[in-house]
């Protein structure tokens, strides 16, 4: 192998620099040329590839997104697509190909190897933790704890005006962020799409703080209800509730990295090129129990990631 190339792909997140970073220096110490793709699966078709180096990737560890930028890009998902893509791969000489993202980018690139044997390895970079086959993903950490400042200057209002807060967090169909911030934050209950809401137990802990009383609500954007929006619509209609409803969105996934997803993201690129070396490919680099683990990149989706259950009985028990 001499050259390699580096993307990032889907939702940005914290952390992304850190990874690009350590595949630049990583393939370097290797003998490699590093190519940087630009704009993710839809610069890949377009051919936009530069050389990575030093200067390149100096002084991006503590800047938010991914400074080789991201995109969605439906054209791939057609096998014409994914022709293209390879064309573009096998005109720039790249011998082997490292995806940070989600599993839609994982989707991609187990169909680059699939299709036509181009040697992948894929990254974790996604903020809702959702991906199995490692402990975390890069960019979570930042999230959850973006989440828990705002959550925590919610509060003050909460408390000054008596008020009852949903607070929506991100996550897709995966309760990790929720929960973790719902327990780090005192919240009265936590809503995750794991669970189903059950709305009469929220208005006797919403009764339980008084009509009068400050009561956080968190809710996973993947709820079976339908969101913090909607959950607030019931309680005002069932129960004559009003309540504040405060969606965080996107401000979860811009920031500073923190030094865990910077050191996590750093550890994964650095793995990733070691396993292109050493001739893994279409499998996940992870972290699992503080180790470097190896999972088809198949099995990050088929196989479910559960929210721990001792989070769903902490956050019960310490209402």
């Amino acid at each position: 192998m001499k050259r390699l190339a580096v993307f990032t792909s889907g939702g940005d997140a914290p952390g992304m620099n850190a990874h690009i970073r350590a595949v630049e220096r990583t393939g370097h110490k290797r003998g490699l040329e590093v190519i940087g793709i630009i704009g993710g699966y839809a610069g890949m078709l377009a051919g936009q590839f530069e050389v990575l180096d030093r200067i390149r990737t100096a002084n991006i560890l503590d800047r938010g997104g991914t400074v080789l930028k991201t995109s969605r890009c439906p054209e791939f998902h057609e096998r014409e697509g994914r022709d293209k893509a390879v064309a573009q791969l096998r005109a720039h000489g790249i011998d082997g190909v490292i995806a940070c993202g989600g599993d839609g980018t994982f989707h991609g690139a187990h169909f680059l190897h699939e299709e036509h044997g181009i040697r992948i390895v894929g990254t974790p970079g996604t903020i809702d933790n959702d991906l199995s086959g490692t402990d975390f993903t890069i960019g979570y950490d930042s999230a959850i704890n973006t989440a828990r400042e705002a959550i925590d200057k919610i509060r003050d209002t909460a408390d000054s005006h008596g008020r009852l807060f949903f607070v929506e967090v991100m996550g897709r169909h995966a309760g990790f962020i929720a929960m973790d911030v719902g327990v780090a934050c005192g919240a009265e209950y936590v809503a995750v799409p794991e669970t189903m809401t059950d709305v009469d137990l929220l208005y006797q802990r919403i009764l339980a703080q008084g009509r009068d009383a400050r009561t956080i609500v968190i809710v996973g954007e993947g709820d079976e209800l339908g969101g913090a929006m909607e959950l607030g619509r019931l309680m005002k209609e069932r129960y004559g509730l009003d309540s504040k409803v405060s969606i965080l969105g996107h401000m979860q996934r811009g920031g500073s990295p923190t030094v865990r997803d910077r050191v996590l993201a750093a550890r994964l690129g650095a793995a990733a090129v070691d396993a292109l070396l050493s001739g893994k490919t279409d499998v996940m680099v992870g972290e699992q129990h503080g180790e470097i683990t190896y999972v088809p990149l198949e099995q990050t989706w088929t196989s479910r990631k559960a929210v721990p259950p001792y989070l769903l009985e902490l956050s019960n028990i310490l209402v």
